[in-house]
């Protein structure tokens, strides 16, 4: 393992551009852009600005009315958002399913053909980060929040339909057996946080750290459709799927912090008794978006990478002590059952065609691939952005295996947990309170609680930060022509949007908006991930191997 300090700072790049060049053979691609050459640069009211002025002023517009347009209509929207959603996730639950699938089966054999040793950064090129600032940028950017929210509440929802039976259980569940329901429970909650979502990011980091650099071309998306559309990607083709990207991320980053707000909000009721109402939970978003533009200002390694470091230890130490004091031995015996299970019936729950659990892969699924390929661009562009020096191989196992272990683990522990108390101590407690409530009355139970639930928040909230403040940080590259060094004050804008665009659709439809716009927002850029798993290989076998 690497134990030696980055050789270099993202911070401090070794070009003008902001983007280090290739150190050793690389294949770059000839063309005659320039980073940042349509760029508005000009200093307003004292503010440096660096700015694409058609993918800036495009996003920056559409979005501003948008969140304008949802405060004003709060009465009249939510029910155009559920039926936005119903209509989608019924009637494209299989092309999600079946898009994820593809991206699954593309990494799998990049990481067992000789692509996989492909350098990126070119054949000489060195890990800007150790192994552990890496691993703790990539998860703690990835899914912290959806963790939280859901550790609980996902396998005790499967577990519950599985007793049932019936379309809304995975693989219409197994009425009345306790012990497969819960089996099924775990290995449905484990496929919706396994190889697929990180397969997704996987996917947009790789092709993003290829053509940047390998190829010589700017960090944004439409540098990954060069192969494609040639010196097109630098007019309005490439426009559009740059301003498709923010819009990607944006709305499913909104989507995390919303449901961040409610569940921090809620234990913040838990706790103290501060009222559970939607002006608790603006104030949270408004209060983190605040501290998400210090660590902004602080920069990736004074700002995501200690915070992400601070989050990873107290996510550890939280999760270390619900395995001492829990079911212990049921969660180590449970760790390997339920990833056997997952391993059983992956083929059957990723299968797109003739379900009948429509309630499972529309409510479920359709849901998790579409927000996953919605977070893509942001979470795929920030583990570019740190992967620099680590082979296709390295990274691909990296960033699969590696976060899909500990999301087992995690699922396993929590969920496990949860859905022992409920089958051997009776506690219905948990299954019946409010989603964003479970994670608190579970760890009633156990000792110190008090101490755990806010730990729970603080976690929640640390995670909100980490991931507004690495989201603003890829939406500026995107919104700056790729350069990855543009002015400061440029992420502080985007983490002020990222947090109006939380409030807004919390306010104008709850968790229901918050997932329509992040399916909305997926759908479009699923066929860009499709498109870029064939650039990816292109691009990958014109370059050197690594020795």
């Amino acid at each position: 393992m690497d134990n030696s300090e980055p050789n270099r700072s993202p911070e401090e790049p070794a070009s003008p551009e902001g983007i280090p060049a290739p150190e050793g053979a690389a294949n770059l691609i000839d063309t005659d852009y320039v980073i940042g050459q349509d760029n508005i640069t000009t200093k307003t009211m004292g503010i440096n600005l660096d700015l694409h002025g058609k993918v800036f002023t495009i996003s920056a517009l559409i979005v501003t009315l948008f969140v304008i347009l949802t405060l004003a209509l709060q009465d009249t929207i939510s029910p155009i958002y559920d039926a936005i959603f119903g209509f989608l996730t019924g009637n494209l639950a299989w092309f999600f399913m079946l898009a994820a699938n593809i991206f699954v089966i593309l990494c799998i054999a990049l990481i067992f053909s000789p692509l996989g040793k492909v350098r990126l950064g070119g054949a000489e090129a060195k890990p800007d980060y150790t192994y552990t600032g890496w691993f703790s940028m990539l998860f703690a950017a990835g899914m912290g929040i959806g963790l939280m929210f859901y550790g609980v509440n996902e396998p005790l929802s499967h577990f519950s339909t599985s007793m049932a039976g019936g379309s809304d259980a995975p693989l219409m569940g197994a009425a009345g057996d306790a012990s497969q329901s819960a089996s099924l429970a775990m290995a449905a909650t484990i496929y919706h946080w396994g190889l697929h979502p990180w397969a997704i990011y996987a996917i947009v980091g790789l092709s993003l750290a290829l053509f940047a650099f390998n190829k010589g071309l700017p960090l944004s998306m439409r540098s990954v459709f060069y192969p494609l559309l040639g010196e097109r990607v630098w007019g309005w083709p490439g426009h559009v799927i740059d301003i498709l990207a923010v819009f990607a991320s944006l709305f499913g980053l909104a989507t995390s912090l919303g449901i961040g707000a409610a569940q921090a909000s809620a234990g913040l009721s838990y706790l103290f008794g501060a009222p559970e109402s939607d002006v608790t939970m603006v104030l949270l978003i408004i209060g983190i978006t605040i501290v998400a533009i210090a660590s902004v200002m602080a920069g990736v390694d004074k700002g995501v990478q200690v915070l992400s470091k601070i989050n990873i230890a107290l996510a550890a130490a939280l999760l270390f002590f619900v395995i001492g004091v829990g079911p212990t031995l049921l969660i180590a015996t449970g760790f390997f059952e339920n990833m056997m299970s997952y391993l059983v019936h992956l083929p059957a729950l990723a299968n797109p065609f003739g379900r009948e659990d429509t309630g499972f892969t529309h409510g479920w699924t359709a849901f998790y691939w579409a927000w996953w390929i919605s977070w893509s661009p942001y979470v795929g562009m920030f583990i570019a952005r740190v992967s620099r020096g680590r082979t296709v191989r390295e990274f691909l196992i990296s960033v699969l295996i590696i976060p899909m272990l500990v999301s087992i683990l995690w699922m396993t522990t929590f969920g496990g947990t949860a859905i022992d108390q409920v089958v051997s101590r009776g506690i219905d407690s948990v299954v019946e309170a409010n989603m964003d409530l479970q994670l608190y009355l579970m760890l009633q139970q156990l000792p110190l609680s008090q101490i755990t639930a806010f730990i729970g928040i603080v976690l929640v909230v640390v995670f909100f930060v980490t991931s507004s403040d690495s989201g603003s940080l890829v939406i500026d590259s995107i919104t700056a022509g790729g350069k990855v060094d543009a002015p400061k004050p440029q992420r502080v804008f985007w983490a002020i949007i990222e947090g109006a665009i939380a409030i807004a659709l919390l306010l104008g439809g709850g968790l229901t908006a918050l997932q329509t716009m992040a399916v909305s927002t997926g759908l479009p850029f699923t066929f860009i991930l499709l498109a870029a798993c064939y650039a990816i290989v292109k691009g990958l076998m014109s370059e050197p191997r690594a020795v």
